[in-house]
């Protein structure tokens, strides 16, 4: 029934990757219009033609757009866009895969979150609903009771986690960091604009 969209989804958050599993569940209930995935995980995924934050300049003036720093920023931003890919709402801001080719080929796609100030961050858990469930629970005193909890609710509702155990949540690590990888794009066109 959502095949269609699965796809779209695939081609516009993922460049034609496949939707993993967890995802395609939680994405079948927003268009189902049910809330249970979304309020116990607190994450929104990006509808259709909704632009990557990466890619967003509407925010910004006419002069801002015109000032050449800005635009090495934004140049860097779009060239981050192609190793970030956000499907998501959540947490500090926006959550997604961070898909750069120098990541291991033989584990998931790490998890990563890009906050307001566009700063990132790196995820616990091996799928997204793994790192939603651990960042609802981060800051409860016993998340680990909490953690288990809301994967046992998560199972009922028909989205089985990976782990039960807090503890045995993937670190999220990153071979080449995201903040830096920025940095070093930014300068670039600065570079190629005489700023630097």
């Amino acid at each position: 029934m959502f095949e269609e969209r699965l796809a779209q989804f695939s081609r516009d958050r993922l460049d034609g990757r496949p939707v993993p599993d967890d995802v395609r569940i939680m994405l079948v209930a927003q268009w189902e219009a049910r809330t249970d995935f979304s309020e116990l995980l607190g994450v929104t995924f990006l509808e259709p033609g909704q632009l990557s934050p990466l890619l967003d300049v509407s925010y910004l003036s006419e002069a801002e757009l015109a000032d050449p720093e800005m635009q090495a920023v934004n140049a860097g931003a779009a060239e981050m866009a192609t190793y970030v890919k956000i499907v998501a709402e959540a947490g500090k801001g926006w959550i997604g895969y961070w898909v750069h080719p120098d990541e291991p080929a033989d584990r998931p796609w790490p998890l990563v979150e890009l906050d307001t100030e566009f700063s990132y961050w790196s995820m616990m858990g091996s799928t997204l609903a793994e790192a939603c469930a651990a960042d609802q629970v981060r800051h409860d005193p016993d998340r680990r009771i909490a953690f288990s909890r809301l994967a046992d609710r998560l199972a009922e509702l028909g989205l089985p986690l990976g782990v039960r155990d807090y503890d045995a949540l993937p670190d999220g690590e990153f071979t080449v960091d995201p903040d830096e990888l920025t940095e070093e794009l930014i300068d670039a066109e600065r570079v190629k604009r005489g700023l630097a």
